[in-house]
C-alpha cells in the first residue's frame, strides 16, 4: 500500500479522513496538541510551523501523497491571534506544498467556504475571494502560496461539516442535540447559509481530489439551509422537542471575528467528478445509530 501523510489527523475531519483512507493507503497521521491513537494510523507529533520537522517528516515517511487539514479553523481565535494562528495557516500551509513539489508528489488542501463574503452565493470555483474575516484571509493567502509553490495541488474548499464526535473533538451537532435534549432554548441563525455536507462524504470528496484536481475544487453539500432550519431538521430526525427553538439574526450575537450572510458553494464541478453527498435529511439519517 502507498503512504498518504495526514496532518491534523487528531482533528474532526482529520480523525474520519483517517478511518476512511485506512482502507486504501498506509496512512501516516500527525497531531500537535491532542494526543491520539487511531486503530491501524502511524500517529506521529509534529509541530508543522518547524520547517526542519516537516522535511524530517518528509525524509522519513516519504510519502506517496499528503492530504494537508491541520490548521487553526476557529475564525474568532484567528481574529484574536493572528499571528500565531498565521504560522499554522499559512507558512506551515505553503511549506508542505513546496515539499509537495520537491516530492512530485499529489496535495490536497482543505479550505473553506469562509474565503468568500458572503454577497453573491451560491460561489463557483472561478468566483473572486473576498473574506471578511481573518480566518478567511489567511485560508485565501495559503491557497495563492500553495499554488504558486506547487500548482498541482488540490485546494479543496469544505462546508460547515458535521457528523460523529471522535474522541478529542465534535462536530457543531453534538452541542445542538444536548441543549435540544435537555429542554433548553436553543437560538439559532435564521439569516445565515451555509452547504452542510456529512464529514465522512466530506472525506470521500477529498480522496477523490487528491486522485483528480489541479487547481480549486468545492466539496460542499447538495442543499443550502440556514442554521435555524438545520436546527429543525435535526429535531426532527433525531426526534426530539424544538419547542425551545428560536431564531436570532447575527447581528444579536456579538463574536470576534465577523460572520459572512451566505456561503453556499456550487459544488457541481465535484459532482461531475463522481462526489455525491446526499440530502442533508438523508446523511443526518445515517448518524441516527451511531
Amino acid at each position: 500500500m502507498k503512504k498518504l501523510l495526514i496532518t491534523g489527523a487528531s482533528g474532526f475531519l482529520g480523525w474520519h479522513l483517517c478511518q476512511l483512507a485506512k482502507q486504501e493507503w498506509e496512512v501516516y497521521g500527525t497531531y500537535f496538541s491532542h494526543r491520539q491513537e487511531i486503530s491501524g494510523i502511524k500517529m506521529l507529533k509534529v509541530n508543522l510551523t518547524d520547517f526542519q520537522e516537516l522535511k524530517d517528516i518528509f525524509n522519513d515517511i516519504q510519502p506517496a501523497a499528503v492530504i494537508h487539514t491541520a490548521a487553526q479553523s476557529q475564525p474568532n481565535i484567528c481574529q484574536t491571534h493572528p499571528q500565531e494562528s498565521h504560522l499554522i495557516n499559512v507558512t506551515a500551509s505553503c511549506n508542505i506544498a513546496g515539499l509537495c513539489a520537491d516530492n512530485a508528489i499529489p496535495c490536497a488542501y482543505t479550505s473553506t467556504d469562509l474565503v468568500f463574503d458572503g454577497l453573491k452565493a451560491p460561489y463557483r470555483e472561478t468566483d473572486p475571494v473576498n473574506p471578511i474575516n481573518i480566518y478567511g484571509e489567511q485560508k485565501v493567502q495559503a491557497e495563492t502560496g500553495m499554488l504558486e509553490r506547487y500548482p498541482l495541488t488540490a485546494v479543496c474548499r469544505m462546508p460547515l461539516m458535521f457528523g460523529m464526535a471522535t474522541p478529542t473533538s465534535r462536530s457543531f451537532i453534538q452541542p445542538l442535540i444536548e441543549t435540544l435534549k435537555a429542554g433548553k432554548e436553543l437560538s439559532l441563525f435564521i439569516d445565515e447559509f451555509r452547504t452542510p455536507a456529512n464529514v465522512t462524504t466530506a472525506s470521500k470528496g477529498l480522496l477523490l481530489a487528491l486522485e483528480k484536481v489541479n487547481g480549486y475544487i468545492h466539496l460542499g453539500g447538495k442543499e443550502r439551509i440556514s442554521r435555524y432550519e438545520f436546527g429543525r431538521l435535526l429535531a426532527e430526525v433525531f426526534q426530539l422537542s424544538a419547542d425551545k427553538l428560536t431564531s436570532c439574526r447575527q447581528e444579536d450575537v456579538k463574536m470576534a471575528a465577523p460572520r459572512p450572510a451566505d456561503v453556499s458553494l456550487d459544488s457541481s464541478q465535484a459532482f461531475a467528478l463522481g462526489y455525491q453527498p446526499l440530502s442533508i435529511k438523508a446523511e443526518l439519517e445515517t448518524l441516527i445509530n451511531i
